[in-house]
């Protein structure tokens, strides 16, 4: 097995896990990764409540932003969520969207699919569905969605480039994106970028922000913003599971960040890429 499938099965195993906990507990912990902090405390999630829309048995604790509240999503929308976990951005979508929209929710975990499934048949929801797939490979057709959020979930897949190739082939022409994601400016020390741990905790997985931006770019959206950029501060006690003492003062006096930010981009309204119909091509 490649280190690729390596890291996917990491995740997909620590996810099950997560899958199987309560908030409280995710929330303890660096992205729902579990107890890795004695500090009991979210690192990264916002909070979810305000938004309307919101289910508490769906929200696991497990974002580092919230890209529905900035997504622009309009009623009778198709709105794809990439990691969709229990279900919380699909149910807030689906409060936005209507009953006359729809929204798709993809996540490769059978444990959290069958959890979110569970929480959509409670709220008696018939135009919310959840599909098992890799984020990379969608169980989705082409142009269908006119929005597409994520919320902490590229920073774990190896083959970020192949996500956003995917995203621009299943948006609408026209259609639009917001993704929460963490990313980094300056280099993470060699422990925590070798940790399974932090792999999973969606940290060692992030990259350069100025190249995660320019990788939207080059696969032809246009119109990208970030909506939102905050610092994320990982407590100490963590780090020091993976650094020594030294490398930990010197991994503060580097000044690398490690940020949340929320990404918007829009995919061409005249692009002939994945469109064939007689609205978008010449």
């Amino acid at each position: 097995m490649n280190q690729d499938n390596l890291l996917k099965e990491l995740v997909r195993e620590k996810y099950s896990e997560i899958a199987t906990q309560d908030r409280a507990t995710n929330a303890a912990s660096c992205c729902g990764s579990g107890g890795c902090s004695t500090e009991v405390y979210n690192i990264m999630a916002d909070d979810y409540t305000k938004l309307e829309g919101y289910n508490g048995d769906a929200d696991l604790g497990l974002g580092c932003g919230l890209p529905t509240e900035f997504a622009k999503i309009k009623k009778g929308d198709v709105v794809i969520d990439l990691g969709s976990g229990a279900g919380n951005d699909c149910f807030v979508a689906r409060h936005q969207t209507g009953e006359g929209g729809k929204v798709i929710g993809v996540d490769f975990t059978p444990a959290m699919i069958e959890k979110a499934r569970a929480n959509a048949e409670k709220l008696g929801y018939n135009n919310v569905e959840f599909r098992q797939g890799d984020i990379e490979k969608m169980p989705v057709t082409a142009n269908v969605a006119d929005v597409i959020v994520s919320n902490c979930v590229l920073n774990l897949v190896p083959n970020k480039n192949g996500v956003i190739k995917e995203i621009y082939r299943v948006l609408k022409p026209g259609g639009h994106f917001s993704i929460s994601d963490i990313v980094l400016e300056g280099e993470l020390p060699k422990g925590i970028k070798e940790a399974a741990e932090m792999y999973a905790g969606c940290v060692a997985g992030a990259i350069q922000k100025q190249v995660y931006l320019d990788l939207i770019s080059a696969n032809g959206f246009q119109n990208i913003t970030v909506q939102k950029d905050k610092l994320i501060v990982v407590p100490d006690d963590i780090l020091l599971q993976h650094l020594s003492q030294e490398e930990l003062v010197l991994f503060k006096q580097s000044g690398t960040g490690i940020r949340s930010i929320t990404v918007y981009a829009e995919k061409p309204l005249n692009d002939t890429k994945t469109c064939c119909g007689p609205d978008c091509c010449s």
